[in-house]
């Protein structure tokens, strides 16, 4: 498995891991019946949780379809993983800052996350 294979295992699961954070003490096996009104009633750093989960479903398929270009145009694997590992990395901070409610500097890094799948598109041959 490459790196950036790695990664994009990582980015698929860091939506999930992101909700377990925001639901961590407060959901209840009674809150199943309706996870996203439970969701919606949440406030703060949880409400936060829960949007960063939504982001990071929203960014997975930027990284999949750079990543296919970047394998289809043969870009050398040092490149895409460096790329990939960026992107990662950046989607970690984003939902730290995200949950620490500093909107400026998470905007600044998902941007930065952002142009790293976008690069996947125009690096290469």
């Amino acid at each position: 498995m490459t790196i950036a294979q790695l990664c994009l295992l990582v980015a698929v699961f860091l939506p999930f891991a992101t909700a377990w954070i925001g639901k961590a003490g407060a959901f209840r096996l009674s809150d199943n019946h309706d996870p996203r009104g439970w969701s919606s009633r949440q406030s703060g750093w949880r409400a936060r949780a829960m949007a960063a989960q939504s982001n990071g479903f929203e960014a997975l398929p930027m990284l999949i379809a750079g990543l296919m270009v970047a394998w289809q145009r043969e870009t050398a694997q040092a490149t895409v993983d460096a790329l990939a590992l960026g992107f990662v990395g950046l989607r970690v901070i984003y939902i730290g800052l995200y949950l620490a409610d500093l909107a400026t500097l998470r905007s600044i890094v998902w941007t930065g996350s952002v142009l790293c799948a976008a690069a996947m598109f125009v690096v290469g041959r």
